[in-house]
């Protein structure tokens, strides 16, 4: 039964903790993350993601540990650790083999227990990859002690309408008894009803294409505003027009940083070349996503006619109106900025300021609307921005400069009433 079964959920950021709340309503749950500052922040009803809000994390029955020794035996472990990249652009797959040596010493037998990866990863990591370094640590044998399972997280940051409770639920289980438990376990938290996948790696490629779409289809939008750029053409224009028709796709052009989107193509391209296949498409739009943030200091800098001047950068995170931090671009145009000999001062209402330091070297400076710049950037539009009035951003500027706006917050005006308006 449902609500017999415990479920363990093995990390706790952005996915793995909608996740463990939602299914501690339905069945017994544990959270498990390393990080005993995070689990004694939970504790105290705080999540700094900003997922789950202080009354309903109080509220919850989710029973948390940062040491895997205090767990009691599971039917389900559902692994949602970080997959990132390394230096190189190659996936780093440390930390899933770290839970998966984790959860395997934690593996009882007698359960039969059931071990999910939501965990993006290229086709085949949880059966060859996963699957031994749960075998190693266990001393079980895979398909007879214990099983695989494979869900992909959908978990957008700051997205209060695609939530856990509400999308479609993607499933894939080793056996088709499986597959059935797991899509009774994941038809229990979400409206959205689950989808049950034909394999394992036909989940792990679903997932990993969602996001190399948008990232091609993005990068096509930043392909174009470079070159509506050289016509003196504002894309913003351009796409107002484009959208009237009823089958244009509606991508904007930016910096793509994240988890997931600047991410997971680098892991299809990997496990493409491994297969002797040249992903020309992928890494083409990758390079054009990558670049884009020079290129984005470039125009600034032309803007400013060359001249090095004072730089106010609004916002850091990689959207706006969360805390979220990880593989932001806009502290590449920071870092662009600061190379061409600009003095950047970057602010964000959002963002952890020991985080910012840690993550990047960059000083948050929670005063910096107190004073006047040569440039102003407003890189994310977070609410606190969207919601001040032109005169405020005005007294932003001193004689002579300039406003940026990276993301057309400002709709399209050429210029605010007294300040000259540069968009892409």
């Amino acid at each position: 039964m449902l609500g017999q079964q415990r479920v363990v959920v093995i990390g706790l950021g952005y996915v793995g903790l909608p996740l463990a709340v939602a299914l501690a309503k339905v069945c017994e749950c544990w959270g498990l993350d390393v990080d005993r500052g995070r689990i004694a922040e939970l504790e105290a009803g705080h999540d700094r993601t900003g997922e789950i809000d202080t009354a309903r994390l109080s509220a919850s029955t989710l029973k948390l540990t940062a040491d895997p020794a205090t767990l009691p035996p599971a039917d389900v472990y559902i692994v949602t650790v970080p997959t990132p990249i390394d230096a190189a652009n190659k996936p780093d797959l440390s930390l899933v083999i770290a839970a998966s040596r984790t959860v395997g010493g934690l593996l009882d037998a007698a359960r039969k227990p059931v071990v999910v990866f939501e965990s993006t990863v290229y086709p085949g990591v949880t059966e060859d990859i996963c699957a031994p370094a749960l075998e190693a640590a266990s001393g079980l044998a895979c398909g007879r002690d214990f099983f695989l399972g494979y869900s992909p997280e959908r978990i957008n940051p700051g997205d209060r309408e695609h939530t856990i409770d509400k999308i479609t639920k993607v499933v894939a289980g080793q056996t088709p008894e499986v597959l059935e438990q797991l899509a009774a376990l994941y038809g229990a938290v979400t409206s959205g009803g689950v989808f049950r996948a034909k394999s394992i790696r036909a989940a792990e490629a679903a997932k990993v294409i969602e996001n190399a779409q948008r990232d091609i289809n993005i990068a096509f939008m930043n392909e174009i505003a470079q070159i509506f750029g050289r016509m003196d053409l504002s894309v913003w224009d351009v796409l107002e027009a484009a959208n009237t028709k009823w089958n244009f796709l509606p991508f904007t052009p930016g910096l793509v940083g994240g988890h997931c989107i600047g991410v997971d193509p680098y892991y299809l391209s990997h496990r493409a070349e491994e297969l002797g296949h040249d992903p020309r498409v992928i890494l083409a739009g990758r390079a054009i996503n990558d670049g884009m943030a020079d290129w984005v200091a470039d125009r600034l800098h032309q803007a400013r006619g060359g001249k090095t001047g004072s730089i106010l950068v609004m916002g850091l995170t990689f959207k706006e109106d969360v805390p979220d931090l990880r593989n932001s671009k806009v502290a590449d145009v920071v870092k662009a900025l600061i190379a061409r000999g600009h003095d950047v001062i970057v602010h964000d209402p959002h963002a952890d300021a020991a985080e910012a330091m840690h993550e990047y070297g960059l000083p948050l400076d929670a005063s910096a609307l107190d004073r006047s710049y040569d440039l102003v950037l407003l890189a994310v539009p977070h609410r606190e921005y969207r919601s001040m009035q032109s005169s405020a951003f005005e007294r932003l500027v001193s004689p002579g400069g300039i406003i940026a706006d990276l993301k057309n917050a400002f709709g399209g005006r050429e210029s605010l009433p007294a300040v000259p308006l540069w968009r892409l």
